[in-house]
């Protein structure tokens, strides 16, 4: 019997051209994350309702979530040198929990990235169109064709190399944080020292009945940091550009939040944020940047708040693409999916069916009447929920996984124990706060609640007996999952 051999070129050419690959260092990752949260569009929207909920004490908030969201990060960047395949999440559960968990944990993750990414079509849309209208006294065009415009623009980048998407990121990233930035200082200077000091940095408190759902907002603003594992093959020398770009994007976001937090407080005043942001939540960050720096700066800030979403949607496009190819790699998913671009090595099949399916969406949505204000708090609540819950069980897969190799490989207690132990805490905490405040989440009734929230377990289960299913019929397939380095 003859054996067909593979020559050690060939092999090494096969791999590459199956692998993904790019040249993104810390600076550019650090980038891609901060997209995620969108930070004009969070000051400006997001930003306006935690203080709705928190007053005064949302800088203490976001600087609790930094610290814990840091334990997570202990664990998460020990797993990342142990578990070194590109499936973010999707890899750390299998390794942590089995495959099953795995798959579970995959599916809850594209369908999370998918509706938070779909809530930024038709908030563009509404956005874009209301500043063509009142500042440039231009046509009123429907949001849809806007969201369809929007989301061709970002299926183009995403199909491209990954570098492309991470300089137009980093370009819109450092405008934004320099408009906030103008901003904080404008409001600190506004009154003086009189200002800095009045705004103290004040606790929660555990009995104010509005914590929950601060927290539950505040922590979502931190999405998007599983992006540093995910593009694993896509960065320059990962074991070191991952770690360090884990901590300085959630310490980073963590501050940033927190200064124009206290930015608002300091210009409103402790006494008065509250109530001046449920009076005026839509248009507190345009009114206050109005006031103290002029119309026209104000002006360019919501040019610069439509780039954000821009940006915000093409890098949850880009995670929501690779979390396709992994599991089309896998073969969980049709295998055309995990097809890489000759030139671009880019996972443009996965690319343009993020973009298809946002596409489709918003035009069934379209046919249906569905006004753009309702779709975004059900997709980006939704989507958060599936998200939150993800990393609450991830956080469990790291703490079994290095309870497990003790026996055999001995790790710091504090990396492998302790810290992965006090994220398991917090992210439950967490989540449970998601699933009893899940009606404020998404701005529904008890009916999409039951709907979407039932959905959203049914997701993590379903990938569970769908790999025991895999395991039964296609063992083949089944012994593939969670390891994106099989070809």
């Amino acid at each position: 019997m003859q054996h067909k051999t593979i020559d050690a070129p060939q092999a090494t050419r096969h791999a590459q051209e199956t692998r993904l690959s790019g040249n993104m260092g810390v600076g550019e990752l650090v980038m891609n994350v901060l997209a995620f949260s969108s930070p004009l569009a969070t000051v400006a929207g997001t930003l306006p309702v935690l203080l709705m909920f928190s007053g005064q004490t949302a800088p203490a908030i976001y600087v609790l979530i930094t610290l814990m969201l840091l334990m997570f990060s202990v664990g998460f960047v020990k797993m990342s040198r142990s578990v070194k395949g590109p499936g973010g999440f999707y890899s750390f559960v299998t390794a942590g929990l089995g495959k099953p968990a795995g798959l579970g944990g995959a599916f809850l993750a594209l369908f999370g990235y998918m509706f938070i990414g779909f809530f930024a079509p038709s908030f563009f849309g509404v956005t874009l169109n209301g500043f063509v209208m009142n500042s440039l006294n231009g046509p009123d065009v429907p949001w849809y064709w806007y969201a369809l415009g929007i989301i061709a623009v970002t299926t183009l980048l995403a199909y491209n190399r990954i570098d492309l998407s991470a300089k137009v990121l980093t370009v819109v990233m450092l405008l934004e944080v320099a408009v906030v930035v103008v901003f904080d200082i404008a409001s600190f200077s506004a009154n003086g020292m009189e200002a800095v000091q009045g705004a103290v940095f004040a606790l929660p408190s555990l009995g104010d009945a509005t914590l929950g759902l601060a927290l539950l907002f505040a922590v979502g603003n931190f999405f998007g940091f599983e992006a540093t594992v995910i593009y694993r093959d896509e960065v320059k020398n990962p074991d070191r550009t991952i770690p360090r770009a884990t901590y300085i994007a959630v310490v980073g976001i963590g501050l940033f939040y927190a200064l124009a937090a206290w930015a608002f407080i300091a210009f409103l005043g402790p006494d008065n944020v509250q109530a001046a942001a449920e009076s005026n939540t839509v248009n507190l960050f345009n009114d206050a940047v109005a006031a103290l720096v002029g119309k026209i700066f104000a002006d360019i800030a919501v040019v610069l708040l439509i780039t954000s979403v821009l940006a915000c949607m093409l890098s949850i496009q880009n995670i929501a693409a690779r979390y396709s190819f992994a599991l089309a790699r896998d073969h969980a998913l049709p295998t055309v999916l995990g097809r890489v671009h000759p030139k671009h090595k880019s996972p443009f099949v996965s690319a343009l069916a993020v973009g298809v399916i946002w596409g489709a969406a918003t035009v069934v949505f379209t046919i249906l009447g569905v006004a753009p204000d309702v779709l975004y708090p059900i997709a980006s609540g939704s989507g958060t929920f599936a998200v939150l819950l993800l990393m609450f069980i991830t956080s469990f897969a790291v703490l079994v996984y290095f309870l497990r190799r003790r026996s055999f490989a001995p790790e710091s207690i504090w990396k492998s124990i302790i810290a992965p132990l006090v994220s398991v805490i917090f992210l439950g905490v967490i989540t449970y706060l998601a699933i009893t405040n899940y009606p404020e989440l998404i701005g529904g009734s008890a009916l999409l609640t039951v709907i979407f929230m039932s959905f959203t377990f049914a997701l993590f289960f379903g990938g569970i007996f769908y790999a025991l299913f895999l395991r039964s019929k296609r063992p083949n397939v089944y012994a593939r999952l969670g390891r994106q380095n099989v070809d």
